[in-house]
């Protein structure tokens, strides 16, 4: 008779299978720990165009789940004295400078790691394979625009990471990946975490389509630009995740190979330092550690970072309180909808807990008209405005994504907003459908921006020449 851990990663894989076929996701791998014990399985393909069996060793591009790494490497360069969370990141590279002076003189690496610089994130510049890749990407980033007083609002930034990247580089003296392999992956034991397709190639690896159940093609190009490797840029297995899980899950230490002790990587206070609140997302239950998602989910702590590449949507989830873990790696830009379901079934059959998705409420369409207006970032405008009573978003694509030599995308349709609670709206219609969008407000009380991961900033009128 199975055991309740087989039983239950039975049924997993099963409403996973089911998810994928649902969705036009042509291939998934998965695992858990759970009761110190590791199950894993990979479901479909990993390229429709050369067809072979996704296994629980396919190596899967996990994107900013990379984040985390990177985070590690840089609190393990904290206890050996060579950095400071609270110092400049011109005490490391004093060339680092954004559009925003007082923005280029006061960022920290604790801004960096927390997403609280303020300043544009989504810049994935391609300065080449070579040694200098990430110090040309931070010359580059001389024009990226202040959307929020540094320090003040919380906005997703894949920048940061690629600068937290470059100073691991300037203070050790190595290149980033030769860096992480000392600072991470060796000491944890993780054998099988690349991050160019020269090492990837070798072995079975899964490909990124696009296009849906029906229409799923495979998306191109498949590397990412070295210089943001430390935003997004690993290859792994879901072994090599739930390894990773379970050392940020414990003490700081890893068992040594003869099996007689243990080895110290950090302290257990570096790690605590990493899961606790650092800044909030969104009031108490959706915060912000260093590098890590933190959220209360029905009074339990989840720590989680998601990942997107070209195609391939990943999550690693952790619940420390019951020593559980989850992954789940997709190959297809429709992933999203799978790793979320699967989060869901987790909480609910492994700990009894929901975590119920937002419903719109009861508002006027005074209160709804309150948030209408023109928000602006690179690549990004939207519109809200009020059409028949109801509030309707039109988001305007003003450059190819993610660099602004791609062609421009057409324009998406629109979405219809609801309010879920005060001062955050739902998406219940149109792309994104069951996405939130914050609005949040300046200290004056006026609203300033707009968040959906990333800020758009509020412009009192629509800039001339801007198409409707």
């Amino acid at each position: 008779m199975a055991d309740k851990g087989t039983e239950l990663f039975e049924q997993l894989s099963s409403f996973v299978e089911e998810q994928i076929a649902q969705k036009g996701v042509p291939g998934a791998a998965i695992g858990i720990l759970y009761q110190d014990q590791t199950y894993t399985a990979g479901f479909g393909v990993t390229n429709i165009d050369h067809p072979v069996p996704v296994t629980d060793k396919t190596l899967f591009q996990v994107g900013s789940i990379s984040k985390t790494f990177t985070c590690l490497a840089v609190m393990r360069l904290v206890e050996q004295g060579k950095l400071d969370l609270q110092a400049s990141v011109r005490s490391y590279l004093p060339e680092f400078t954004v559009a925003d002076e007082t923005a280029s003189e006061q960022t920290t690496l604790w801004h960096l790691l927390t997403h609280m610089s303020g300043w544009v994130g989504d810049f994935f510049e391609d300065t080449g394979a070579g040694d200098d890749a990430m110090a040309v990407y931070v010359h580059a980033m001389a024009g990226l625009e202040q959307l929020a007083p540094i320090g003040t609002v919380w906005s997703y930034n894949n920048a940061g990471f690629s600068v937290a990247g470059r100073v691991i580089e300037q203070v050790t003296g190595q290149r980033y990946e030769n860096a992480m392999r000392k600072l991470v992956f060796e000491p944890l034991g993780l054998t099988r975490c690349f991050y160019g397709p020269g090492d990837v190639i070798t072995y079975r690896f899964a490909v990124g389509h696009g296009g849906g159940r029906g229409e799923a093609k495979v998306l191109r190009p498949w590397p990412l630009p070295r210089a943001v490797y430390p935003a997004g840029g690993i290859v792994c297995d879901v072994h090599q995740l739930l390894r990773y899980a379970r050392f940020q899950m414990g003490d700081g230490t890893v068992a040594e190979e003869t099996g007689q002790g243990r080895t110290v990587v950090v302290k257990p206070e570096t790690l605590a330092e990493m899961h606790t609140p650092q800044a909030s997302r969104w009031g108490e239950k959706e915060q912000i550690g260093l590098s890590w998602f933190i959220d209360e989910i029905d009074g339990t702590r989840q720590l989680s970072h998601g990942g997107g590449t070209t195609g391939q949507i990943s999550l690693l989830v952790l619940f420390p309180p019951h020593q559980l873990a989850m992954v789940i790696l997709t190959n297809a830009s429709e992933g999203g909808g799978v790793t979320g379901a699967m989060r869901r079934w987790v909480l609910e059959h492994y700990l009894g807990l929901t975590d119920p998705e937002p419903k719109p409420i009861e508002a006027s369409e005074e209160e709804l008209a309150a948030y209408a207006g023109f928000y602006t970032r690179p690549f990004t405008d939207i519109e809200l405005g009020m059409l028949n009573g109801r509030l309707i978003g039109q988001a305007i694509y003003k450059g190819g994504f993610p660099s602004q030599d791609q062609p421009l995308p057409p324009p998406p349709p629109p979405v219809s907003l609801a309010l879920c609670e005060k001062d955050r709206l739902l998406i219940t219609a149109g792309p994104g459908k069951g996405g939130r969008a914050d609005v949040i407000c300046k200290p004056d009380g006026t609203i300033g921006w707009l968040r959906i991961g990333r800020i758009h900033r509020r412009l009192e009128k629509r800039p001339a020449g801007e198409p409707r």
